[in-house]
């Protein structure tokens, strides 16, 4: 038998059992059995992913080669361990993905693996936490047309593993091209045209790919909506259709009638004669979500057998089931309900519950379900998962938000001076001949300067009197800005299309010309989320190669005033339009001639 590497709890299918790593397989042996249920080749991984950061779950998922959907492992340990235990699993498997990526023309033909009595496969909920499937990159399957350099080959020479972020996920980019025209046009002409590389492109844009991959993981929550089944006029006849998905959610909702269900189903009744008479009966109308349905129980036939399921309507001053958890203290407005007795307020006569006790029952049903609805969305009822929660760590875990965390950290701008040691000595100096008292204020004097200067300030207050000169400058200013950009906004766009097209693709190409050169220049807002971290020999290539592009910005600039002189519009038109990005072109290229002309050492 191969020596085991790792091993850890897991489910597999929502059964427990064992998760082994060798150094020839990843096998799953099912609790209480011997022989392993699952076992995968470990050449046969392809690609990882895990649940996110502060899942309930923790959960890993490899991908085969013979097997997109791959396996989906949940770690059974409590969380600190399973977290441990997960990550060394990743870290272990991580390796010889990369392994057998870099061995992919050699590796042997793809085999089933063994999954000797599997359990009966269920389809996993959608949004189940695990993360986007971390795929190959075509570039092993394929070589790239591109004329760019492929991110593949940058990822495996800085030494990252292909797919272990989303922002090298060929995938996700392709979708978010796809959802933005705009964008895909300036790939097509820049990155598909050889002027910069495919990781170029995207540095500095991280953001979308890890919106996209957050868009994708997000789990679907559970529809607010009250089951109330409405009838439906089907061939002429009014019915109420009964599907798989409302049956589920009767049983959910009302409890009741899944109990009677099971009670009476099949050895009373059939299933289809349950249903028509459950819609027949007062158990049904009681679970209508209209003041109305309690009407409509004096007219609807008595039921032997729902009759026996119907309950007392919930409409004491009590409700019949009480909160098993208390109320959060930082939102408990009864919190402080005791402090101030002597000085509060009798209530009024709209906060007295019971006034209309017809509506108890049907509020009380739509809070029901609204805490329903909380308990699905954060993983079960507030009471089991405040169980080992207590004292003052509950209180501050209420009022620690993750969206207030400072999760990045930055080195900042290296501030560049010229002439520093001149600014320190001139400091220097200014420090040392500063000792002669020639700065220092009388502060006795100036207090009696200042009373005597406000000594009669009702009479000149009443003599002051404002020119209005300038207010009405001001304000003949602001008219006419307002009146000449509505002026603009009416005027016709003469601009012919394809020399607007000129100019935008013009005015696009610079922009990320200029991006990629300042983003050479000063570091990114988030160092962490960049595809590679460059040498400064390279920054310095690419921001030469960038400033050579720039360069030729006033050329182009030049030729689109000549096709609009030959079209027949006015020139000038076009010298404002491209005007601004012409100024963030020069303001470039002045910084680029400026840091060039320094003498090594000077900073």
């Amino acid at each position: 038998m191969p020596p085991i590497v790792c091993s850890a709890q897991a489910s597999y299918k929502k059964l427990p059992g064992l998760l082994e790593l060798t150094d020839s397989h990843l096998q799953w042996t099912k609790a209480g059995e011997k022989a392993p249920a699952v076992k995968v080749p470990t050449t046969e991984a392809a690609s990882l992913s895990r649940s996110k950061a502060g899942a309930p779950q923790v959960r890993l998922k490899i991908g085969l080669l013979s097997d997109e959907a791959g396996h989906n492992f949940t770690f059974t340990s409590p969380q600190a361990v399973a977290l441990a235990e997960r990550d060394k699993f990743e870290a272990e498997l991580t390796n010889i993905i990369a392994r057998n990526r870099s061995g992919a023309p050699q590796i042997p033909a793809p085999t089933k693996p063994l999954q000797a009595a599997t359990p009966t496969p269920t389809t996993p909920a959608h949004g189940s936490g695990v993360g986007t499937p971390m795929r190959p990159p075509p570039a092993l399957s394929r070589p790239s047309t591109s004329r760019a350099v492929s991110v593949a080959s940058d990822s495996r020479a800085s030494g990252t593993p292909v797919g272990s972020d989303p922002t090298s996920d060929f995938r996700l980019r392709k979708k978010v091209l796809l959802s933005t025209p705009e964008l895909a046009q300036l790939h097509r002409e820049l990155v598909m045209a050889g002027h910069i590389t495919e990781n170029e492109f995207w540095e500095g844009r991280e953001h979308l790919l890890l919106a996209q991959a957050a868009a994708e993981t997000q789990k679907r929550g559970k529809p607010g909506q009250l089951v109330d089944p409405r009838p439906q006029s089907v061939d002429g006849e009014i019915k109420i259709v009964i599907t798989p998905q409302l049956v589920h959610d009767i049983f959910e909702e009302f409890p009741i009638v899944a109990r009677a269900y099971n009670d009476n189903v099949p050895g009373k009744l059939s299933e289809a004669e349950f249903w028509s008479r459950y819609f027949q009966s007062k158990l049904f109308n009681a679970h209508r979500a209209s003041i109305r349905s309690s009407a409509a129980q004096h007219v609807v036939k008595d039921d032997p057998i729902f009759d026996k399921y119907l309950e007392k309507d919930d409409d004491e001053l009590e409700p019949r089931k009480l909160r098993e958890e208390r109320v959060d203290t930082f939102i408990d407005l009864g919190a402080t309900y005791v402090d101030h007795e002597e000085t509060g307020n009798e209530k009024d006569v709209t906060m007295q519950a019971g006034k209309q006790r017809a509506v108890l029952p049907l509020i009380r049903k739509f809070n029901e379900h609204s805490t329903r609805l909380l308990d699905t969305a954060l993983g079960g009822p507030a009471a089991k998962r405040r169980r080992t929660d207590s004292g003052e760590s509950e209180h501050y875990a209420q009022i620690d938000l993750e969206d207030l965390h400072d999760n990045q950290s930055s080195s900042g701008i290296v501030l560049n001076m010229q002439d520093r040691q001149r600014y320190f000595d001139g400091r220097a100096n200014g420090t040392s001949n500063g000792d002669d008292g020639a700065g220092r204020v009388d502060f006795q004097e100036a207090l009696q300067q200042s009373k005597a200067s406000t000594q009669g300030w009702s009479a000149n207050l009443t003599q002051l009197k404002i020119e209005r000169k300038a207010g009405d400058a001001a304000l003949v200013s602001m008219t006419q800005n307002v009146a000449s950009r509505l002026d603009v906004r009416l005027r016709k766009h003469e601009i012919p299309e394809g020399l607007f097209r000129q100019m935008t693709t013009c005015q696009t190409a610079a922009n990320e010309f200029l991006r990629q050169f300042w983003l050479t220049i000063y570091p990114p807002a988030n160092e962490s989320q960049t595809l590679s971290v460059a040498t400064p020999a390279q920054k310095a290539a690419k921001a030469a190669k960038m400033i050579g592009y720039l360069s030729k910005t006033h050329e182009k600039v030049e030729a689109l005033v000549g096709v609009a002189h030959q079209e027949g519009i006015d020139p000038a038109r076009v010298q404002v339009a491209m005007k601004p990005i012409l100024d963030a072109v020069n303001k470039a290229l002045d910084f680029w001639r400026l840091k060039n002309s320094k003498a090594p050492g000077a900073r």
